[in-house]
């Protein structure tokens, strides 16, 4: 099949989160299949690098949105380790900015521009899409602009879209006279009405109203949305189209998330050979500056410090585990103020338990899933969540409040049974929270002899789980077949 694959970002040319390496893996993974796959996404300032070499393929194509000119050009580069064609929409005055995303006053120009660049290549290249898979709001005009302005293309005749929501809470709501550069004003009445009457459009409802598929990033977070809890007032949309919404759980990169081949770790093992973590514990013990004691164990987190993330809980939880319990904390992480600041204060007043590195690191951040003996990830909910799956593949189990992509991939441990991968809590609360701690810490026991074997089973459970992209990627071929039958 021949897929057009737009997103705002893409590992590792431009990425804030998992929609950028989904949007890397999934089409590297479809072109292994044999798919003509072709992935569209801006020419951010941070994506001009002087080790990339780029190819012009559209030296100047014209829009004109809403009485405004927009000129743009088109560079083409290989996805990293596939033969997957990116192209590039290099538009100075969009896209040269600080961030990927903005709260400028053009932020709904910026992706509206994108959505029709997409299908203009399609145009000049003479490339026939099947599906085009769009993701999030930034791209989710696309399947109304096909439905119009594209209509009259036969370029287009057969072309049928998807569009993937990785977090319903970024809809792309902006005020109605945002239409006018929207290119669509000559279609105003396929906008949602009332909202329209309201003054205001929002580009993610527009894809869930006009799409030929909608997917989300598990089936526990595709259920979740269609309730009031979590649909943040979608969820009646989502209800009424459930017969074409499905949820597919991300993958993980295998040969970038793999304890044996890992190039980020100094000690690399397997389930079948652990010794190697243990050595992990010791180097990341030693560059935090913290004790080794083989006995004690250490929980992880690496995570974006915001509220969604559950971290809420942690101010009042974690300082009395850390008075109570002969336990460890490693945390990778930046964002809001409030959990920085707690962090840093809780690395203070337990210097001997605690380290915080704020920041991002690659490195680090394998090195804590490899080092440490367990990892927290107390999410408010979660759409899917991949460090969850990083730690399974790394045999450190997680512990998890049970929502979403969590609840997909974590399953109780039974020491009697010996099934189970990790722990999780059902009520988010204090309570909640305490208790998945206090399950792994029992279940960690003295950490030597039979508790030491109790805990490799459990280690051994989740390393061997299945969570690559291969089954993944059986599924979205399900979704395009289903939706474009014959190709």
């Amino acid at each position: 099949m021949n897929v057009l694959f737009v997103s705002s970002e893409v590992a590792p040319f431009a990425k804030t989160g998992g929609l950028g390496d989904v949007a890397a893996a999934l089409p590297r993974a479809l072109g292994g299949r044999g798919h003509d796959v072709r992935i569209v996404m801006p020419m951010y300032a941070r994506v001009q690098t002087p080790d990339r070499k780029f190819e012009t393929v559209i030296r100047e194509a014209v829009l004109v949105l809403g009485g405004t000119r927009i000129v743009f050009s088109v560079h083409e580069a290989t996805l990293p380790d596939s033969k997957v064609p990116v192209y590039f929409v290099r538009c100075s005055g969009l896209y040269d900015r600080e961030g990927i995303y903005t709260s400028d006053h053009d932020e709904h120009l910026r992706f509206a521009v994108l959505s029709w660049a997409s299908l203009v290549i399609c145009q000049r290249l003479g490339f026939r899409p099947d599906i085009v898979h769009a993701n999030d709001w930034q791209t989710s005009l696309i399947p109304l602009l096909l439905k119009t302005m594209f209509a009259w293309d036969r370029i287009f005749a057969a072309t049928r879209t998807v569009l993937t929501i990785h977090n319903i809470g970024h809809q792309g709501t902006f005020g109605g006279s945002a239409i006018a550069d929207t290119g669509l004003s000559d279609a105003a009445h396929h906008f949602h009405q009332d909202q329209l009457r309201e003054g205001r459009i929002n580009y993610l409802l527009t894809g869930i109203l006009y799409a030929n598929a909608i997917t989300t990033v598990s089936p526990t977070y595709a259920r979740e949305i269609q309730t009031p809890e979590h649909g943040v007032g979608l969820d009646a949309f989502l209800r009424q189209r459930s017969e074409i919404l499905f949820g597919i759980l991300n993958g993980i990169d295998e040969g970038e998330w793999s304890p044996d081949t890992d190039a980020h770790i100094p000690h690399r093992y397997s389930a079948e050979e652990l010794e190697g973590k243990e050595k992990n514990k010791q180097e990341l013990l030693e560059g935090a500056g913290l004790r080794y004691i083989p006995r004690v164990p250490i929980i992880g987190i690496v995570s974006r410090l915001a509220w969604q993330k559950g971290f809420d809980l942690c101010m009042s939880v974690l300082p009395r585990v850390l008075a109570k319990r002969q336990v460890q904390l490693v945390v990778l992480g930046t964002g809001e103020p409030q959990y920085e600041r707690f962090f840093a204060s809780l690395a203070f007043q337990f210097p001997k338990q605690v380290a915080y590195k704020r920041g991002f690191s690659e490195p680090l951040a394998h090195l804590i899933e490899a080092g440490a003996d367990m990892f927290l990830m107390p999410s408010r909910y979660e759409p899917c969540g991949l460090n969850q799956m990083y730690s399974l593949r790394y045999g450190t189990p997680p512990i998890v409040h049970r929502t979403g992509g969590l609840a997909d991939t974590v399953t109780p441990f039974d020491a009697a049974r010996k099934t189970g991968n990790g722990f999780l809590f059902d009520h988010f609360d204090e309570g909640g929270l305490g208790f998945g701690i206090s399950q792994a810490l029992a279940t960690w026991g003295s950490g030597e002899g039979e508790d030491r074997e109790r805990w490799r089973t459990l280690q051994k459970n989740g390393m061997r789980a299945r969570l690559g992209w291969d089954e993944r990627v059986t599924a979205y071929e399900m979704v395009y077949r289903m939706i474009a039958p014959g190709r």
